[in-house]
């Protein structure tokens, strides 16, 4: 009976989630399992990946066969490089300490680029968030203006009395010259 670390689709039309289920390799795809060891959600960014490493871990090394998508999670979640750390200290090349700070290591470093590409994607929102901001702050000005530039008379309309004023004193001068006459 071959078995497999496979992924059993969960979830609405356009909107799935995973589980990862070790299953007889005969068995429909969403149908009888022998157990479920995580659940993997492509819809996020980035993808929402829960697995029980050790056992995980313990069907590898039963000899289950995880399929190419299962393989990509297992090596992503680490369980691959555990794997691999595993069968060196059975041969002798390593020891269990040596593995553990390898396996850490590894881990740190797999953590501070998952942290740097979600601040990458928090930051990248908040300035796609103050563009549109900006953009419509701009529009928002630009129909102000023109609102304010309807309810304002034309600037030859302001200034035609001022020009009145100033010229009634001058019409006064010649009425002036007249008397003196």
């Amino acid at each position: 009976m071959p078995v497999k670390i496979r992924l059993q689709r969960h979830g609405k039309k356009a909107n799935a989630y995973f589980h990862i289920v070790i299953a007889d390799g005969r068995a429909p795809r969403d149908g009888k399992f022998i157990e479920k060891i995580g659940t993997y959600n492509p819809t996020t960014n980035p993808a929402s990946i829960t697995i029980d490493t050790d056992k995980a871990l313990d069907w590898l090394q039963k000899g289950a066969q995880p399929t190419d998508t299962c393989k990509a999670i297992l090596s992503y979640k680490g369980v691959m490089y555990k794997n691999h750390l595993a069968k060196g200290i059975t041969k002798g090349a390593l020891t269990q300490a040596a593995a553990d700070a390898k396996f850490d290591k590894w881990i740190a470093e797999k953590e501070a680029k998952v942290s740097s590409k979600t601040s990458g994607l928090a930051n990248k929102k908040q300035d796609e968030n103050k563009k549109r901001l900006a953009a419509e702050t701009a529009v928002k000005n630009a129909k102000a203006e023109k609102i304010a530039a309807k309810a304002v008379p034309p600037a030859d309309e302001v200034a035609a009395p001022v020009v009145e004023e100033v010229a009634a004193p001058a019409t006064d001068a010649p009425a002036a010259e007249a008397a003196a006459e």
